[in-house]
């Protein structure tokens, strides 16, 4: 991966973990099986790229660039996002683990949430106007001062979130899921 621009290719089982790579540009490239664990890909570009089965729990990513970057069946735990440059900042989860992750102040319009595990994270200051959580756990993950406005939360579960901390307009919630909007109270309410 000496080259500085890398364009459409496959990147595969290669283990990275513990390295620093930095100032490479990624268009079009796919990653299946590679290890990231631990390391530091701040100042890199991903232009329509998909990591599959991908571990890249604990990466860095100061100063990253995520442009259309989907994330399949990997394990993202514990990364913070909130140095990523901010230009064009667009991702999609699908099945991943993305526990203890960080999302602060940054924006995350309609990024989708699928069948993701998102145990403990941080959406504090963060945009998710019509973002997606479609079948995501996100036990005692938290929002704080998150606009949440027109976000879906229909298959979503085990989340608390505060309405007078939180923008929730026109946000989207199942009758059991809305639950989680009265835990505050530390109210009984029977079904």
């Amino acid at each position: 991966m000496k080259d500085i621009l890398h364009q459409n290719k496959e990147f595969a089982g290669i283990d990275y973990t513990n390295q620093a790579i930095s100032g490479r540009e990624f268009d079009g490239c796919t990653f299946k099986n590679c290890d990231f664990s631990n390391t530091d890909l701040s100042n890199n570009s991903f232009l329509e790229c998909l990591f599959e089965h991908c571990n890249l729990s604990n990466i860095k990513l100061n100063g990253a660039k995520l442009q259309d970057v989907t994330f399949s069946h990997c394990k993202i735990m514990g990364v913070d996002f909130s140095g990523c440059h901010d230009f064009l900042l667009s991702v999609e989860f699908t099945n991943c683990s993305l526990d203890y992750a960080f999302f602060g102040r940054k924006n995350f319009k309609k990024t989708k949430f699928t069948g993701c595990s998102i145990k403990e994270a941080n959406f504090t200051d963060t945009d998710l106007t019509e973002a997606k959580f479609a079948d995501c756990d996100l036990l005692r993950t938290v929002f704080q001062n998150t606009n949440l406005e027109k976000a879906d939360f229909y298959s979503a579960y085990n989340y608390t979130l505060d309405p007078e901390v939180n923008r929730i307009k026109k946000a989207k919630f199942s009758t059991q899921g809305a639950l989680g909007l009265l835990a505050k109270y530390d109210i009984s309410i029977k079904q």
